[in-house]
């Protein structure tokens, strides 16, 4: 029961986090790039330090300012 919930959690988290990806590259897209620079940032804190995943930057975190 408790896995099951864990991997339910884990699923939401993920589903918010593709939300999160979306909204990054429209904020970047429509030139709003230091907020979507840093919720980029706030992103792979997120995958990094809560759900201790490894992960690929994001355009927005290499990309500089245009």
């Amino acid at each position: 029961m408790a896995a099951d919930r864990e991997e339910r959690y884990r699923q939401a988290a993920e589903d918010a986090l593709q939300q999160l990806d979306w909204c990054i590259g429209y904020l970047h897209g429509i030139k709003k790039t230091p907020i979507s620079m840093q919720l980029a940032k706030n992103r792979s804190y997120i995958k990094r330090n809560l759900m201790k995943e490894a992960q690929e930057p994001l355009p927005t975190e290499v990309t500089t300012k245009a």
